[in-house]
C-alpha cells in the first residue's frame, strides 16, 4: 500500500502547487478550475478502468508503476505547455478563440491526474476485498501530501517544488515495480534514478512561471519600461513578491494624490505579490517635508479630523500608510501585515532603502492576518486606516469576485468599530470604478454594521470624498461634529477633490472638480441612507448587497440581467464592467459539465449492456453521484468558511484538504468494522447511521463555527491549523465511511462496478467542486452545507432501494 500513498500525496501536492502557480501565471480564481481539471481526470480513470479493467488488473505491478512514471513526466510537461498557450481570461467574451484555448489547458492539466488517479483506482480492483485498507492509504497520503507541500514552499519556489513532487511519483513507481515478475530490479532501479534526476537536474526554465505571466498583470506591464529590472524574489505558500526597480521611468505610486499636489514624489521600488497587488517601498531619508505629496491624497483625510492619534493600519505592505501616519504626527502606530516576507523586505532588505520607518520608536510592527488582529485586538484606537493593496487593472477587471475576502463584511466593520475609541474613525480607501462598485457595496457594508450596533442615524456617521481614481469612506464611532464637517469641506476643497457625502450635504455640493456625468456616489448613498435602500440595491445594475461573513464576496457585483447591456456596450468599453472571475467559472461549469459527459458518462453509456446485468437500476449510479456531490459541496464550504480562520485562501485550501482526506481514510478504515458493530452486519445500516451522525455534525458547526473562530483568532498559525484540523476530524471520518461502505455493497454483488462507481463519483465531484463556489455567491456557505446533507441523507435510501421514484428507469439494451 505504500505506493498507493506515496502516488496520492504526490497527486494532492500537485493539485495544489497548480493552484500557487496559476495564481501567480493567471489569477486566483483558477484554484477552482484546478480542483474540477483534478477531479475529471479522476472520473475519467475510473471509465478507462472499467474499459480495460481485466487486462490492466492482470498486469497490475506494471500497470501501476507506468501510470505512476506517466503522473511524473505529465506533471511537469502539461503545466509546462499549458501555461505557454496564448489563452488570455480577459478576453473570452470577445475572442471564441479563448474557450478553445481553455479547453486545451483543461486536456493538458487533466493528463497527471488521470494517471495518479488510474494508480488508486487500480488498486482498489486490485484489492476488492480490501477497500477500506486502499481508500485509507489514498485518502492519508492526500493529506500528507497536502500539508507537505506547504511547508516545502515556504522552503522553495514553486518551480522547484514541481520537480520534488514529480520525483515523489517516480518513486510511488519504483516502489510498485518490486511486485514485477520479471526485471523488477532493473525496473525499480530505472525509477528511482528517474525521481533523482527531476528532483535535482531538471531544467528551472521547463517550469519557471514567471516569463509567461499574464499579459495583463502589473509586473509583465512594469517590466516592459526600458531598463526595468527584477531586484528581488521572495516566495511562500503567501504568495510570490517581486521587487521591481525602474531607473529610467521611476515608479509613482500614490493613489488617490490630488490633481493640485505640486511636489514629485521620491524614488520608489515597486512590490509584486503573484504579479499583480502592489505596494511601494518609498525612498526616505528622514525628512518629513519630503513626502508632503501623501498629505495631499485622498487617505490623508482622518489626519486633519484627529490630533495625534492612535493608529492601527491593516495592511502595512511596503511602508506607505505608515510614512503618512508618522508625518501626520501619530502618537504611536501599530502595522498589521500578514506575509513575513514583506515584513522582511520592508524592514530588513531595504531599511536603508525606506528610512528605517519600521524600526521607529513609535511603531509597532505585527505579523497577523487583518481580521484576527481586529478582532483580538487589546487596545482602543483614534484611527483605523485600511489602504490600497491591490492593483487597479484587477479591480477594474473583475478577478477578484471569487476572492473570499473577510476584510470588508459586516461582521468585520463591527469590529473595527468595537476597537475605536469614542471619537474614533475607520478609513477605508478603494480604487474608484464608473459606475461605482466597490464605494456603494462598502457604504452600504458600513451601513448595515452602524445598524447592527444600534446606532439610529448612520448617516451622521459616515463621510465619502474621491479623487480622480480613489473614493475613501470615514464610519465614525460617534456622530461627526459640526468642526469635523467643515475640515471635511475644507479638505476637499484644497485638494480637489468631491465630496459625496457628509452630514447636511446638498446636490449642490457635489461634482465640481472631477466631474463625472453623473454623481453616481451622492445619489447612491442618498438611496442607501433612505427609505427605499432595498428597492435601491435590487434595482442597481451591480449587485452591491452588503457582504457578511456567510457570503464574503465583496468583490462579486455580478448580475445576469446586466449581462445583455453590457455585452451590447463591448466595443464601446461595456466589456470592462464584467465580472470576468464570475463568467470564466460559469465556463468552466459547461465545460467540465461537457468533458465530464465525454470523457466519463459516454463511454459508461456504451457498455450500458454490461452495466444493466450486473445492477439492473439507476439507483447504485445516483447513490454514487449524490456521495460525490454532498462530499465536496461540505468540503469546499468548509475551505471558504475556513479562510477566515486561517488567515489565507491558500491555507485553507491546505489545512481543509488535509484534514477531510486524513480523516475521512481513517473513516474508511474503520467503515467495516463501524458496519459490523453499530451497522449490525449491514453496510447500508451502517451508512444510514454514518450520515445521520454527519448531518448532526454540518447541522452542529453551522452553528458553532462563527463564534468558535472568534475566540480563537489570536491563537498563533500552527495552533490554529492543529485546531481546524482537530475541528474537522470528526465530521470527515463519518464522511469517509458511505463511499467505501457503498462500494464493497454493490462490489459484492458486481466487481465490474467498482470502477463504473468511481467514475460516477468523479464526475458528481468534477461538477460540484465549482458549483459549491457557485452556489455560496448566492445562498452562502450555510445553504451549501444544507444541501450537501440532504443529498447524504437521501444516499442510503437510493442504496436500499426505499426511495420509489417513477422515473428511475432501468438501464436498458
Amino acid at each position: 500500500m505504500i505506493p498507493v500513498g506515496l502516488i496520492s500525496a504526490a497527486v494532492l501536492g500537485y493539485e495544489l502547487l497548480l493552484m500557487r502557480l496559476f495564481s501567480i501565471v493567471q489569477w486566483h480564481h483558477f484554484a477552482y478550475m484546478i480542483i474540477s481539471i483534478a477531479l475529471l481526470g479522476f472520473g475519467a480513470s475510473g471509465t478507462f478502468i472499467a474499459l480495460a479493467q481485466r487486462w490492466l488488473v492482470e498486469r497490475y505491478p506494471a500497470a501501476f508503476a507506468a501510470s505512476a512514471a506517466l503522473f511524473g513526466m505529465t506533471a511537469v510537461a502539461s503545466f509546462a505547455i499549458a501555461e505557454r498557450l496564448p489563452f488570455n481570461a480577459l478576453e473570452i467574451i470577445w475572442d471564441p478563440r479563448q474557450l478553445g484555448w481553455l479547453a486545451a489547458s483543461y486536456a493538458l492539466l487533466i493528463l497527471p491526474f488521470f494517471f495518479g488517479a488510474t494508480c488508486v483506482g487500480l488498486a482498489f480492483c486490485r484489492h476488492p476485498g480490501q477497500i477500506g485498507r486502499v481508500y485509507a492509504f489514498d485518502l492519508a497520503g492526500a493529506g500528507i501530501g497536502a500539508l507537505g507541500i506547504v511547508g516545502l514552499l515556504f522552503l522553495v519556489f514553486p518551480s522547484t517544488a514541481l520537480r520534488f513532487v514529480a520525483a515523489l511519483a517516480f518513486a510511488a513507481a519504483a516502489f510498485a515495480a518490486f511486485g514485477m515478475v520479471r526485471h523488477r530490479w532493473l525496473a525499480a532501479g530505472g525509477l528511482g534514478l528517474a525521481a533523482a534526476f527531476v528532483a535535482v537536474s531538471l531544467p528551472p526554465s521547463w517550469v519557471a512561471p514567471e516569463p509567461h505571466m499574464s499579459q495583463y498583470k502589473g509586473l509583465r506591464i512594469a517590466l516592459e519600461v526600458p531598463n526595468a529590472r527584477v531586484i528581488e524574489e521572495r516566495s511562500s505558500p503567501l504568495g510570490l513578491l517581486t521587487v521591481v526597480e525602474s531607473p529610467t521611468v521611476p515608479f509613482r505610486y500614490a493613489p488617490g494624490l490630488s490633481l493640485a499636489n505640486t511636489q514629485e514624489p521620491p524614488a520608489q521600488l515597486a512590490v509584486f505579490t503573484d504579479g499583480d497587488s502592489i505596494a511601494a517601498i518609498t525612498a526616505y531619508g528622514g525628512d518629513p517635508a519630503k513626502v508632503a505629496y501623501l498629505d495631499r491624497t485622498t487617505a490623508a483625510l482622518p489626519y486633519r479630523i484627529l490630533e495625534r492619534p492612535r493608529v492601527l493600519i491593516l495592511g502595512a505592505g511596503g511602508g506607505e500608510q505608515v510614512l503618512l501616519a508618522l508625518r501626520a504626527g501619530a502618537d504611536t502606530v501599530d502595522a498589521v501585515e500578514v506575509n513575513p516576507q514583506m515584513i522582511d523586505l520592508a524592514r530588513n532588505r531595504f531599511a536603508d532603502f525606506a528610512g528605517g520607518i519600521f524600526s521607529r520608536p513609535n511603531l509597532r510592527l505585527h505579523l497577523a492576518e487583518a481580521r484576527a488582529f481586529a478582532a483580538t485586538a487589546g487596545e482602543r484606537y483614534d484611527l483605523i486606516q485600511m489602504p490600497l493593496l491591490d492593483s487597479f487593472s484587477a479591480a477594474a477587471a473583475g478577478v477578484q469576485s471569487l476572492h473570499e475576502n473577510y476584510t470588508y463584511t459586516v461582521e468585520a466593520m463591527r469590529d473595527y468599530l468595537a476597537i475605536l475609541r469614542p471619537d474614533g474613525v475607520v478609513a477605508i480607501t478603494r480604487w474608484l470604478r464608473v459606475p461605482p462598485r466597490d464605494s456603494l457595496k462598502l457604504l452600504a457594508t458600513a451601513i448595515a454594521a452602524l445598524e447592527a450596533e444600534g446606532v439610529a442615524e448612520p448617516d451622521r456617521h459616515l463621510a465619502l470624498i474621491r479623487s480622480w481614481n480613489t473614493a475613501t469612506l470615514l464610519v465614525a464611532k460617534s456622530p461627526f461634529k459640526g468642526e469635523d464637517i467643515a475640515v471635511i469641506r475644507s479638505f476637499a476643497a484644497e485638494n480637489f477633490f468631491d465630496i459625496s457625502w457628509v452630514p447636511g450635504i446638498s446636490a449642490s455640493d457635489v461634482n465640481h472638480f472631477n466631474q463625472l456625468d453623473q454623481e453616481y456616489l451622492y445619489e447612491g448613498a442618498l438611496a442607501l441612507l433612505g427609505p427605499e435602500r432595498a428597492d435601491f440595491i435590487e434595482r442597481y445594475k451591480f449587485a452591491i448587497a452588503p457582504a457578511t461573513d456567510n457570503r464574503p464576496y465583496f468583490f462579486d457585483f455580478f448580475r445576469w440581467r446586466a449581462l445583455p447591456e453590457l455585452l451590447a456596450l463591448r466595443t464601446q468599453g461595456g466589456a470592462a464592467m464584467l465580472d470576468w472571475s464570475y463568467l470564466i467559472l460559469v465556463t468552466t461549469l459547461v465545460q467540465a459539465a461537457i468533458l465530464s459527459a465525454v470523457l466519463i458518462l459516454l463511454p459508461l453509456w456504451i457498455r450500458r449492456d454490461a452495466l444493466g446485468k450486473a445492477l439492473h437500476r439507476l439507483r447504485f449510479g445516483l447513490y454514487f453521484l449524490a456521495l460525490g456531490l454532498a462530499f465536496l459541496f461540505i468540503e469546499i464550504a468548509f475551505i471558504q468558511r475556513f479562510v477566515l480562520f486561517l488567515g489565507h485562501p491558500f491555507y485553507a485550501v491546505a489545512v481543509v484538504l488535509a484534514g477531510f482526506l486524513a480523516f475521512a481514510g481513517l473513516g474508511s478504515a474503520v467503515a467495516a468494522r463501524w458496519a459490523a458493530t453499530v451497522g449490525r452486519g449491514s453496510a447500508v445500516r451502517g451508512i444510514a447511521l454514518a450520515v445521520g451522525v454527519i448531518a448532526v455534525l454540518a447541522a452542529t458547526y453551522l452553528l458553532a463555527l462563527p463564534s468558535v473562530f472568534e475566540r480563537l483568532l489570536a491563537f498563533p498559525d500552527a495552533a490554529k491549523i492543529a485546531i481546524a484540523l482537530l475541528l474537522i476530524a470528526p465530521l470527515a471520518l463519518f464522511m469517509g465511511m458511505p463511499f467505501p461502505l457503498g462500494l464493497g455493497h454493490v462490489g459484492a454483488r458486481s466487481e465490474t462496478f467498482i470502477p463504473w462507481a468511481w467514475g460516477i463519483n468523479g464526475c458528481a465531484s468534477v461538477l460540484s467542486a465549482i458549483l459549491a463556489t457557485l452556489l455560496a455567491m448566492h445562498v452562502g456557505f450555510s445553504g451549501v452545507v444544507m444541501i450537501a446533507v440532504v443529498l447524504y441523507l437521501v444516499a442510503p435510501a437510493l442504496l436500499a432501494n426505499r426511495l420509489t421514484i417513477r422515473t428511475m428507469i432501468p438501464f436498458r439494451s
